[in-house]
Parts: structure tokens; sequence; C-alpha cells
């Protein structure tokens, strides 16, 4: 028996309760979890916004050393550091191979498989593939990757989701260049690593955005150089900021239409505006015909940062030992599995960075 956190339907409040996990089978790996973030899609999986096989072990973003293996898994071994992938690519459908890994068909194709039973035998899937909100996971194998060398697995479990996210944003859809002005609506966990990926990619100027004037501090320890408190002028006042022109990149990270069209009224005409929020397919985003021609700007959508983990990672690792980029500074709460509800209530209420659960 190993403690988990269990989404019985969706909507329905979390259940933190004991769940049967089997053996890693062919092509599996039991993972032992050192941490795991408390992200919003974690978030959007419980109340509909995505749709999820239920009940579920929820949790996507975590890192964890490898109890045990199973037959065909030659390329890890009990004690290994691991970092969670949710997404893996198969590296055979169009996609994977023309190089966008990030859009694979199949790499949620694992949430539909059973992954453990509940006390009274009840069937449970994992949660966007890896069912990190527990002590312990049976994952394939292709879902985890080699932690960094010289990054505790409690930090690197921010890198399987947050920071590939908020790294790739900027560096492979946004393409920031040394000089650019970047805006960044959203301060959450994945803002913060948009905020420090900026500052990496030599943004010359920095702008924060977010409801909450208590995170302006956390986003300029983060690389912010200025700070709005959101409102409906929020785009007149990024221009003052930029000259009158508005930035070269926005980054929205929150999925809602007003925050959406806030980012892209935001840049300068010409400008790229590249969104991570994820909305629910009922809530709409309108431009007319006349501005998309006279602004010239590009919307963009970004899934996972557009990131192929493999690649990234130790790109990431080595911004990460350099001292460039902070993990432990994203992290606003340690918190055990009983404590994911009340992180849930913050990110709703728009509180804090990540919560990190410590196991």
């Amino acid at each position: 028996m190993v403690r988990a956190v269990v989404l019985p339907a969706v909507g329905a409040p979390l259940e933190i309760t004991d769940i049967v996990l089997p053996e890693p089978g062919p092509g599996q790996v039991r993972v032992s979890l050192a941490a795991a973030g408390v992200c919003h899609s974690d978030l959007s999986l419980s109340n509909g916004t995505m749709r999820v096989p239920v009940p579920a072990v929820l949790g996507h973003e975590g890192a964890g050393t490898v109890l045990s293996v199973g037959e065909g898994v030659t390329h890890l071994a009990p004690g290994d550091g691991v970092v969670l992938n949710w997404a893996p690519s198969c590296g055979v459908c169009y996609h994977c191979g023309i190089g966008e890994v990030w859009l694979c068909v199949d790499a949620l194709k694992g949430m539909a498989n059973l992954h453990a039973r509940t006390a009274d035998g009840a069937d449970l899937h994992p949660g966007l593939n890896v069912a990190a909100f527990a002590e312990e996971t049976v994952v394939a194998a292709n879902c985890v990757l080699p932690a960094p060398e010289g990054v505790p697995l409690t930090d690197a479990a921010l890198l399987g989701c947050a920071v590939l996210t908020g790294y790739g944003a900027i560096h492979h859809s946004a393409k920031v260049r040394e000089g650019e002005t970047v805006v960044v609506f959203g301060i959450g966990g994945v803002g913060l690593a948009v905020l420090q990926a900026a500052r990496i990619a030599g943004a010359s100027r920095i702008i924060a955005v977010d409801v909450s004037p208590a995170k302006e501090e956390l986003a300029r320890r983060a690389g912010a150089t200025d700070y709005v408190v959101a409102s409906a002028t929020t785009p007149r006042e990024i221009r003052k900021l930029t000259g009158g022109r508005g930035a070269d990149v926005a980054v929205e990270c929150v999925g809602r239409p007003a925050t959406i069209r806030a980012a892209w009224e935001s840049t300068r005409r010409g400008g790229r505006a590249t969104v991570l929020g994820i909305g629910g397919k009922d809530q709409e985003v309108t431009f007319n015909a006349l501005e998309i021609f006279h602004w010239g700007r590009s919307l963009t959508g970004c899934v996972y940062g557009n990131s192929d983990p493999a690649r990234d990672l130790p790109d990431l690792a080595d911004h990460i030992r350099a001292g460039r980029f902070d993990l432990s500074m994203m992290v606003t709460e340690h918190i055990g599995l009983d404590g994911i509800p009340a992180a849930f209530d913050n990110m709703i209420a728009g509180k804090g960075g990540r919560a990190l659960v410590v196991f």
C-alpha cells in the first residue's frame, strides 16, 4: 500500500487514501517520489477543463528514485535518480517524425491504462500518465528521464513541467532575442520560470503582470525589471513602459480570454504573443479582421514549452549548476499530500508560486 491523492470523479473533492500499486511489468519502472509540484494543470484535470479518465491518481510534475524495473528495461537500474516526463513521445507518429515531439499524438495514451487499485478494489488511472501525487508510482520507462547531476531531486521535480514549459516558451516558441522586451502575464510556477528564462535569453526589460500586488518581490527575484498589477488598462501601461510601442514578446500563463487578449494588445506592431495558459473550450477570444492585418502580430499556442525534454534538460541543468536558473526560489510552500487540496484553493485565489509536495 502507498498513500496517494485520488480524484474520484470530475469536480469531486480529492481523497488522500491508500492504494495498491502493482510491481512493474515489461517496459515499466517503479519510482519512489522525492517531490511533486502542484501544477495548475492538475486543477484543470480535477474541474473538467481538461479531460481525464477517472477515478485517477493526479500529479504529473515530479522526481524520485528508481526502486525496481520490469522486463526489458536495461537503461535504468534501482537507485537511479529520475525526472518524470508526463508527455513521452512515441518517436514514430507524424509530429515526432518532423521533430515536434511535444505534439506527439500518442503522448497521453497511457492515461487510459489501469494504474493501481484502491484498498476496496476500484480501478485507478494515472492522471497525465505518471500519477505523481503518491509516495510511489509505476510508469512506462519512457516516462522517466535521468535526473541532472548536481541538482537535488526535490528541486528537480520542477523540471518535469513548470521549468520546461517556461524555458521552452521563451527559447522555442517566442524565440526571444537579446535586447528584446518581454511581458509575462501570471506569476505562478510557470510564470516564474518564464521570467528566469527571459533573463537568461538577455531580454532588456522584463515586465511581470499579476492580479496580486504581493507577488512583486517574488517576480523581481526571478528577473522582472518592472511589475504591473493587472487591470483593464494593463496594455496601456505596458506601452508606456516600452516607449509607446508595446513589448516585443508577451507570454500568457493564465488561460483566460481577457488575459490572452491583454497579452496580444500589450505587444508592439509585429510583436509575438505566446499562450501557455489552458482555458476551457467554451471560452472564446475575439479579434476583428482589420486589427489582425494592421498590427501584424502573431499569436501562438505553446504545448509543454514546445520542448524536447531529452534535449532541453541537459541545457537547463547547465543553467542551474551555473546559478543562472534558481529552482528553489520558485517554491513558496512545502507541503505533504494532505496539503494538496489547500494548494488547489491557493491557485484558484492566485496566491503564491509553486507548492511542492515533499515526501
